[in-house]
């Protein structure tokens, strides 16, 4: 397409209309990613908006959608349970400007990284630390999800009752998975007018309002009637910048930068293989850095590129940076609409759309192939042609099915930076110090050249 094509009537409103549609999901997953990050459903939905808008405008991947993720989600929950806990840090400036001081300087670093043009570093990162830290990241909320619904640990249970509420959240997830299909089925390519997130908290959210009216429900802490932005964004501002505070920040700080750097340019690999186009790797950091310091400002939350809406994206021929564009827009323009109409969702709704969410996050790829590996291994050797077996057609291996689920387990135990840091250095050791000559493959077969990883 050339550039009078693209610049044409027809290709912009398409471009607009692919906005539009992308901008359910974004405001619907802002708002459960907004309460699984602590900071409640507007500020996911504030920061859906923002993020999508800055990104698109200066981005270095022409065609995507950044907004929050369940990594970055993750992660910044546990920034807000640190402030909330420690009450030294709600002295001057409160647990709130602790949290914004984490963001923007989480922000600083993006922009540094940008600057010190680390963007073709992403590729030294291995596949097996990949799949395990983004398995981590799912298995951290879904424990976060089921202590929502059953008050484990220290959270309190959704009122309403456990039993309402785990038939809502199971409900959601299980409907989210066959609404999509169905939808497809029965009207096409219209469907994805009508995501099937979207389409489940509508059908669930009645049905609560008809036969669950007790369950617990969303309450907006936040609105755009009567906000006056300039002294709204002088109280987010940090007020204590001494040594003391920004010490306590820096490691959260250091972690969220490193997974919006490794949430982002992983997630352009996938959509420079779809487009055919080249992400400028530097560019793209730094517009995360904008959009992250942005948020911050506002009382949101910060985000990274999302593999799902960006792919939803090219999958409907966008083709123009306004898709992206129009999707902070209407993201905006849904919440003024439709601010009080979400007050009426069950937070329980919330918490099967999260579980969804974590699916989506967890690689099942590489347990898949080792199944089908043992299961193969199990008929071989029933059959006594074991030893006629094409090696090659083994996937992954012990060795690699050991990192992934060590990465996996150190991002639930320890955190982020010491999983992804500590498993790097060890495949490099593994492959280039201790065995040289049987290293790991990771995770790509010898008779292809594709990678089985996925991501959020």
């Amino acid at each position: 397409m050339n550039g009078s094509e693209k610049l044409s009537l027809e290709n912009i409103l398409r471009n607009c209309v692919i906005g539009f549609t992308v901008s359910f999901i974004a405001l619907s997953l802002g708002a459960a990613l907004g309460i699984l990050s602590g900071r409640g459903a507007f500020s996911g939905m504030l920061s859906a908006g923002v993020i999508a808008l800055v990104t698109a405008l200066l981005g270095g991947t022409r065609v995507q959608c950044s907004g929050p993720t369940a990594p970055m989600s993750a992660v910044s929950a546990l920034v807000v349970a640190f402030a909330y806990d420690h009450m030294a840090l709600q002295g001057q400036g409160g647990a709130d400007q602790f949290v914004n001081l984490v963001f923007l300087l989480t922000a600083l670093l993006l922009l540094l990284m940008a600057l010190l043009r680390l963007g073709r570093f992403i590729r030294m990162v291995p596949n097996v630390v990949v799949s395990g830290f983004m398995s981590g990241i799912a298995l951290m909320i879904w424990l976060d999800q089921l202590s929502v619904v059953f008050g484990w640990g220290e959270k309190l249970a959704l009122a309403g009752g456990v039993v309402a509420n785990g038939f809502v959240a199971l409900l959601t997830l299980v409907l989210i998975f066959a609404l999509a299909p169905l939808m497809r089925r029965l009207v096409g390519r219209r469907a994805r007018f009508l995501p099937s997130t979207l389409l489940t908290i509508l059908v669930v959210s009645l049905g609560c309002a008809l036969f669950c009216p007790h369950v617990e429900r969303v309450q907006l802490e936040g609105s755009f009637a009567g906000v006056d932005f300039v002294n709204f964004v002088h109280q987010q501002w940090p007020q204590d910048w001494s040594l003391t505070s920004v010490t306590a920040a820096l490691p959260f700080s250091l972690q969220l930068a490193l997974l919006c750097y490794l949430d982002t340019l992983l997630t352009s690999l996938v959509v420079d293989k779809m487009s055919g186009e080249m992400t400028r790797q530097n560019q793209e950091l730094m517009a995360q850095g904008v959009a992250t310091g942005a948020c911050a400002l506002v009382g949101g939350i910060p985000g990274a590129q999302a593999t799902i809406r960006s792919v939803l994206m090219l999958k409907e021929q966008a083709n123009l940076r306004l898709a992206g564009v129009m999707t902070g827009v209407f993201v905006f323009v849904e919440m003024l609409l439709f601010q009080e109409w979400i007050n009426y969702i069950p937070k329980a709704v919330f918490v099967g759309v999260l579980m969804k969410v974590g699916c989506d996050v967890f690689d099942f790829m590489p347990l898949r192939l080792y199944l089908k590996q043992l299961v193969t291994k199990r008929w071989y050797q029933w059959k006594d042609f074991f030893s006629r077996r094409d090696e090659r057609e083994i996937y992954i291996t012990n060795r690699e099915g050991l990192m992934i689920s060590g990465t996996a387990l150190c991002t639930v135990i320890v955190d982020l930076n010491m999983a992804v840091g500590g498993f790097t250095l060890l495949f490099y050791l593994h492959n280039h110090v201790f065995n040289r000559s049987n290293p790991m493959r990771d995770l790509v077969a010898e008779k292809e050249t594709e990678v089985f990883y996925t991501e959020q």
